[in-house]
């Protein structure tokens, strides 16, 4: 422990409760490492607030002894961006015991949920008042509310809902030199200048601590109706989605995925089964939801019959239960563990504009085989919104630890150059962290980044939020 951390504990240990700060290396161990086991950090204390007021105390004193603070909420961070650094100078503040609902209002639509609140617990509270919180994602069951915020999260509803940030009415903050931003009020028109609570949205915890958030909810849902399809190609997929929204309104997701992820699904998770009696180049998941009597079955229907009349669908089903609906989603969601099974792959979480997005994960992975023999590229995700989820897998046989550390960085590089020659993002919805910091640097603007710094700069002219993450660091000036 720095001498700059044994003062920050002799100035909280009598103004927080005892159990608000944690120095056992075994039960601080668990929180070093991400869920990917990819980024290992060290930190010799972890802060477990109980209330806002010990936030702030710890954030103020924090500042005074010059600490960085790492904010972590359930930890499962795509890019790093929630684990200390290895040097152990860092503290990390876990905010899951905040994990009050402090109100839900179903006649407005409305839920104040506190940093800590897991995903599938709001869902839950807005279920049990007869509404919704429409954003969900994998780790529904782990990710917390002020992780999503800070983090911008998308998830497999963004097509009809959004991202995180059009979900967020207001946010409570605790900020980098210990005051408190007040932002719950859910204003529809607020023309007070520079909006601090969109700031805060994805800023990753570099610029303050998110402690709590006002969420808009959704009707609940009536019915739905999830529907699997065949097409021979992305750009098929793409006409089918703009058939869907001519219909109507009622697309909740529109995922596309390659026949060699589904055949790593039903390779490698027990339990899945094809939706198709033939084999398909491409595949299409569909959901339709209702909150008042339209049927979405029937809505289905109406679409993708005639699209397989004129050959724009080879073949389709409609999930006959919630449980067969429940399977086709599941062969969704375990894409990625089903690849992670057959071998080491660069992943890579991009966006690129929808038109563009169909030729992009033909001509990429093309690309990506051709530079790299013996590796294999295919991308899935969410059509509507653009986002692929872009993997190069390893050669067969290639040794794991080797290729991840010396091949995969180069293969990385060669995707985010042909995504940033389309016009699009590196960071679809996994944020920048501390995997994709170089690369944001390497390849945005001189403009983004000084503004970037300028901001971070700005509000924490001490660099103490989470450091090493979604900033690049400015060159230090060396005097002559």
């Amino acid at each position: 422990m720095t001498p700059a951390q044994t003062s920050l504990l002799d100035a909280l240990r009598p103004i927080v409760q005892p159990r608000a700060i944690v120095t056992d290396p075994d039960t601080i161990a668990p929180w070093e490492i991400d869920w990917r086991k990819r980024w290992h950090g060290r930190a010799p204390i972890m802060f477990q607030p109980g209330t806002v007021s010990e936030v702030q105390a710890i954030v103020r004193a924090a500042a005074a002894s010059g600490v960085p603070l790492v904010p972590q909420g359930g930890n499962t961070s795509m890019v790093g961006g929630a684990t200390p650094p290895s040097s152990g100078d860092a503290a990390l503040l876990s905010l899951r015991r905040l994990n009050a609902i402090r109100a839900l209002d179903a006649d407005a639509g409305l839920a104040v949920a506190e940093a800590g609140v897991i995903l599938a617990d709001l869902h839950a509270a807005a279920l049990s008042a007869g509404r919704r919180f429409p954003l969900t994602l994998g780790a529904r069951g782990s990710a917390t509310i002020g992780g999503l915020v800070s983090t911008n999260a998308g998830g497999t509803q963004v097509l009809r809902w959004g991202t995180m940030r059009g979900l967020v009415a207001g946010i409570e903050a605790v900020l980098p030199d210990g005051a408190l931003h007040d932002g719950l009020s859910p204003l529809k028109k607020d023309n007070r200048g520079y909006d601090l609570t969109q700031l805060l949205i994805g800023a990753e915890g570099t610029l303050g601590i998110v402690t709590a958030a006002t969420l808009r909810l959704a009707p609940a849902i009536r019915a739905r109706a999830v529907a699997w399809a065949a097409v021979a190609s992305p750009t098929d997929a793409l006409a089918l989605l703009r058939r869907f929204e001519a219909a109507g309104d009622l697309i909740e997701s529109f995922e596309l995925l390659p026949a060699e992820s589904l055949d790593a699904v039903l390779a490698h998770v027990s339990d899945t089964r094809t939706p198709l009696a033939t084999p398909h180049p491409w595949h299409v998941l569909i959901e339709a939801v209702a909150a008042d009597e339209q049927p979405p079955e029937a809505f289905i229907e109406r679409v993708l019959g005639p699209a397989i009349e004129d050959g724009l669908v080879a073949d389709a089903t409609l999930a006959a239960s919630e449980s067969q609906a429940n399977a086709f989603w599941r062969i969704r969601d375990s894409i990625s563990d089903a690849e992670r099974a057959t071998g080491p792959a660069a992943q890579h979480d991009i966006s690129v504009p929808v038109e563009t997005m169909p030729r992009f994960m033909v001509d990429a992975a093309a690309a990506c085989d051709a530079r790299f023999p013996g590796t294999r590229a295919s991308g899935f995700g969410h059509l509507g919104d653009g986002n692929v989820h872009f993997h190069v897998r390893a050669p067969a046989g290639a040794d794991r630890d080797r290729w991840l550390a010396e091949e995969a960085p180069v293969v990385s590089r060669f995707v985010n150059d042909l995504v940033v020659a389309v016009g699009g993002s590196i960071s679809a919805e996994h944020g920048i962290g501390q995997m994709k910091i170089d690369e944001l640097e390497r390849l945005s603007s001189p403009t983004r980044i000084a503004a970037l710094r300028a901001i971070k700069s700005a509000l924490d002219p001490l660099t103490i939020m989470n450091p090493g993450k979604l900033v690049p660091l400015a060159p230090r000036v060396v005097d002559q």
